[in-house]
């Protein structure tokens, strides 16, 4: 709608993108404060909680905590984007399909274990996989469609090192995966996966805006692909509905966000870093959400070699919970390690 005014009544104000994606956090944000207590008590009142693993024993108490409040804040951030974007730009309805997408796998795995009250009883893994899968050759088939550059380029390096052609699909499909994943592992404690998503969102944003700007970009000597800065009030309405979101969400949590937030979370960091020319980096800008992920492979692998485990338990939040950390501890540590990978992210941009 604002994008509309501009164009319809010469409003310059509303063209600058940094003002629509102001105008989308607040609107996000606002959104889902005010929804979010109502949904609580809607989810409570039919039992709609999180089913808690048997193993985490210190997570006992919060069996009857609501989940699936990830809907609320796609909801907001869907709501926020179409007031403010542009809708003819294909990268902005990259995005949606990416939120929308991820995020309709994750509600459906999510109710498979609430109607069971079974944490095991969502989709299986294969299942699973198997629909993110698709989600992410749509996202990845639309760039393709768009005319999206597939050059890779690496941290540091000003050129991109080559060209992947089609073979950009199957490795941005792999980029959609893996953090997909790697989030879902970090939501585990009580807003430790929300507020590194919330930084990351927020570094992805302003590298996408650059990206689609003629100007930074040559600055900073980054590659300038135009329209994908659009795709930065999409970034700043998610960030506002994980804020909402964050209220209450934070320790000692009044709602969950479930797999419907996390794997969309995932899914949409996945599309920034792409849009970026940022793979590599995301792993920095996401380095939360790595360590949780290779502390699980590194707990699965060792303990098929040799039957021995490295952590007392995995994702290695748990392992400090078992050592006696209070969990508030773990996760502002956890919030303080993605706030430094995120700076240092920010700075190699000044280093190519």
């Amino acid at each position: 709608m604002l994008y509309t005014l501009s164009q319809l009544f010469d409003i310059n104000l509303f063209g600058y993108i940094s003002v629509r994606a102001g105008f989308a956090f607040m609107t996000a944000l606002l959104f889902t404060l005010f929804v979010m207590p109502k949904y609580i008590l809607w989810a409570a009142a039919r039992n709609a909680n999180q089913p808690i693993s048997k193993y985490v024993k210190a997570h006992e108490g919060k069996g009857k905590t609501p989940t699936m409040g990830g809907a609320i804040f796609l909801a907001s951030t869907i709501l926020a984007a179409l007031l403010t974007v542009n809708l003819t730009n294909p990268y902005v309805w990259g995005g949606i399909i990416t939120l929308v997408g991820f995020g309709a796998v994750g509600m459906k795995d999510d109710l498979g274990k609430i109607l069971t009250g079974d944490n095991l009883e969502g989709l299986t893994p294969r299942g699973k996989m198997a629909l993110l899968g698709i989600i992410a050759l749509t996202a990845t088939g639309l760039l393709v469609i768009s005319g999206f550059p597939t050059d890779f380029y690496i941290p540091f390096v000003k050129t991109p090192l080559f060209d992947m052609g089609y073979f950009a699909i199957p490795f941005w499909i792999l980029i959609f995966l893996a953090t997909t994943n790697a989030v879902n592992l970090t939501d585990g404690l009580d807003g430790l996966a929300t507020v590194p998503s919330i930084i990351a969102l927020f570094t992805l944003g302003i590298i996408v805006y650059i990206t689609g700007h003629a100007i930074f970009s040559h600055y900073l000597l980054i590659p300038n692909i135009k329209g994908v800065g659009e795709v930065m009030i999409l970034a700043a309405a998610l960030g506002g509905g994980l804020m909402g979101f964050l209220w209450y969400n934070a320790y000692p949590a009044e709602v969950f966000m479930g797999d419907t937030g996390s794997l969309a979370i995932g899914g949409f960091l996945a599309y920034l870093a792409i849009l970026g020319k940022s793979e590599l980096l995301l792993i920095l800008i996401g380095l939360v959400f790595v360590i949780e992920t290779v502390s699980v492979i590194l707990q699965v692998g060792s303990f098929k070699l040799r039957q021995k485990r490295i952590f007392r338990m995995a994702p290695i939040h748990h392992h400090f919970e078992m050592k006696g950390w209070p969990e508030n501890k773990i996760i502002v540590r956890f919030w303080m390690i993605a706030f430094i990978a995120n700076i240092i992210a920010l700075i190699t941009f000044k280093f190519r």
